[in-house]
């Protein structure tokens, strides 16, 4: 490799990243500067067609230092992206193209980044998500490798251990991690706080690990070489400077957070030979360069789409990029009283045997989840994959299945664990993918594991989420008529699911679960209307039968899915919310003022006893709801 050209391209790199920073003022030039290096040499091994972001088989580059993206922006413009130089001089702008950490509304970026390790496990969920492809398609169709830029920040976070040690378990020897190990950290020095040896933590989850310098082009180049003849996943500890070439704030922590100022930016450029008075300037030879990518990429998805061609696997890959939910046989359920979690077992399962890229696991909680999908073997054959008590790695590994283009996953744990998970599910919903999540033993009906178990708050945190649809189902029905809805929108949904078993409700008599709310019991301008949703529903339906007994109207409806309802036209909603609305959940569910006068819900933590017991001491029983409905 002509060490020269490298140099050219890496300060060009560089200089529109510190350029745009500078002009934004804002952002984080620290990194960027460490690494052009790595990436000038990088270009060089990436197999990627930047005219289509989409081809299957391109290589995935993935930044967990989301901070540095003002670096991939520069590499796509470079690149021949559907990114120009006026998009990068609108870094940070509202409604730009370049946003501060990289979205997948921009060209090029294969998943949402910024919270650290969140990309370390997408990278092990893309590599994951290749060997599954590769074992349905073939290592024709299939044999890209996944690359990930970290630091120290990305490796401290909980989520990176987790993720890294199911790589390691499952030899993903498609998996590149390149290691910024600068040593820097906002606060100053990385021994403040983290002084572990990472070479032997990754070389004992089965890792090959190398020890490079981050700035030498030579050194970069035989590691990356031996990274993709591997035959295990590989960490390339990379020694870099953070702000290399920024005069005196080359090294220092000042320059992560910050612009460099024009000052330093001028004197760095002079120094390099770049015309100090200039910005955004791109030299001929490092145009020429990177812009090989397009010539490249476009020979490389010719050749694959001739393999294509003459593959038996054609008919396979059409089903797993458009499946077709329309012909799906869903179990009958009407009349039977279910635990939801059980309806949805069942369910899981038909959607497993009729959509081939339907897969996904629990975090070690599959027997009780119910999510098991029988007789379809485990990852990498089959479609079970065992997460291991890793909530959080679980949905972000999940997060790229789903935005790998083939699959369609679903993540399973109990609902109070969903607290492990909320900031992958969070990244979920800003990038509206499909990523179904399964969260059984939904109330205090866990009983006897106590309040340690039993969710009070988590339904309103769900709810709250912009993008992402939370359903509760009453019954087996509902659970069936909520996963059709789920798998034609385009954005996650979440199943909350009881443990106990709950009698199956009547047929609606206005409205249905696609509606978010409908009513199961309807009177002429009722006194009240009961508004709840799963295990709730069934005792507010027998509430109302005694209210009529005393001549009292009531109405009683469902509301398996808030944020559905909350979308509805007001008219629709004056007919569900007539009289005097009081909602009823084993919840502390503020949420639901919004819609009602009165909320007859739990203020506290849970208690440790039979469901029974549990749900009489808190008030959900006939009486205790009669008295509070009638006399508060």
């Amino acid at each position: 490799m002509d060490t020269k050209f490298l140099k050219i391209q890496a300060d060009t790199l560089r200089f529109l990243s510190a350029d745009m920073i500078e002009k934004a003022n804002s952002g984080h030039p620290g990194a960027p500067l460490g690494l052009a290096d790595i990436l000038s040499v990088l270009s060089y091994h990436l197999k990627h067609n930047p005219k289509n972001p989409n081809w299957l088989n391109r290589d995935r580059l993935i930044f967990s230092g989301g901070h540095a993206s003002a670096l991939i922006y520069s590499f796509l413009h470079l690149s021949g992206y559907d990114l120009s130089l006026d998009d990068l001089k609108k870094f940070r702008q509202l409604h730009s193209k370049t946003p501060g950490h990289p979205e997948i509304t921009t060209p090029g970026i294969e998943i949402a980044t910024g919270p650290l390790g969140q990309g370390v496990a997408n990278a092990v969920g893309f590599a994951m998500a290749a060997k599954k492809a590769q074992k349905m398609l073939g290592n024709d169709l299939i044999d890209h490798k996944v690359y990930c830029l970290c630091g120290d920040g990305d490796l401290q976070e909980g989520i990176s251990y987790e993720a890294c040690s199911l790589a390691g378990l499952h030899k993903l020897d498609n998996l590149i991690l390149i290691y910024d190990s600068n040593n820097i950290s906002i606060e100053g020095d990385v021994g403040l706080a983290f002084n572990e040896d990472v070479a032997l933590r990754f070389k004992s989850q089965g890792f090959e690990v190398q020890n490079i310098d981050g700035h030498n082009f030579e050194e970069i180049n035989k590691a990356l070489e031996k990274a993709k003849n591997s035959k295990q996943p590989s960490l390339i500890i990379a020694k870099t400077t953070i702000a290399k070439g920024a005069g005196k704030l080359e090294g220092s922590h000042k320059s992560h957070g910050a612009p460099l100022g024009e000052d330093i930016i001028k004197e760095a450029k002079e120094k390099i030979g770049f015309d100090k008075n200039l910005t955004f300037q791109i030299p001929l030879e490092a145009k020429i360069r990177f812009e090989s990518a397009i010539e490249i990429g476009d020979l490389e998805e010719a050749k694959w789409k001739e393999k294509l061609k003459n593959s038996n696997k054609k008919e396979l890959l059409e089903k797993l990029l458009q499946p077709d939910f329309s012909k799906i046989q869903y179990p009958d359920f009407k009349g039977k009283d279910l635990a939801t979690r059980d309806s949805n077992g069942e369910i899981l399962n038909i959607l497993a045997k009729n959509l081939e890229g339907f897969l996904g696991g629990s975090a070690d909680l599959g027997p009780s989840n119910k999510t098991e999908l029988h007789n379809m073997g485990d990852f990498v054959e089959g479609k079970n994959i065992h997460f291991g008590i890793r909530e959080h790695a679980m949905v972000a590994i999940n997060n790229a299945f789903a935005r790998y283009g083939l699959f369609l996953p679903f993540s399973a744990t109990f609902f109070i664990f969903s607290e492990y998970l909320k900031p992958a599910a969070r990244i979920a919903a800003l990038m509206k993918i499909k990523h179904f999540f399964i969260f059984t033993h939904d109330s205090i009906g866990v009983g006897e594991d106590g309040p340690t178990h039993q969710p009070i708050e988590q339904l309103s945190t769900f709810r709250a989420m912009p993008d992402f649809l939370t359903f509760r189902p009453a019954d087996g029905v509902e659970n069936v008529k909520a996963w059709k809805i789920a798998l034609n929108k385009q954005m996650p949904s979440a199943f909350v699911l009881s443990r106990q078993k709950l009698k199956a409700l009547s047929e609606p008599v206005f409205g249905d679960v696609e509606n978010g709310a409908y009513l199961l019991k309807e009177n002429d301008n009722p006194k009240f209307t009961l508004l709840s949703s799963g295990s709730e529903v069934s005792l507010c339906l027998d509430v109302a039968n005694e209210l009529a007994k005393q001549n009292i109207t009531c109405n009683v409806a469902s509301m398996p899915c808030f944020e559905l309802f909350n979308q509805q036209e007001n008219d629709y909603k004056k007919r569900i919310l007539q009289g005097e609305v009081i909602g009823v959940e084993a919840a502390n569910s503020n949420e639901l003022y919004k819609f009602c006068h009165r909320v007859y819900g739990i203020e506290s933590f849970g208690e440790s006893g039979k469901d029974k017991d549990v749900f009489e001491h808190f008030g959900f029983s006939v009486s205790k709801l009669l008295n509070f409905i009638i006399n508060q």
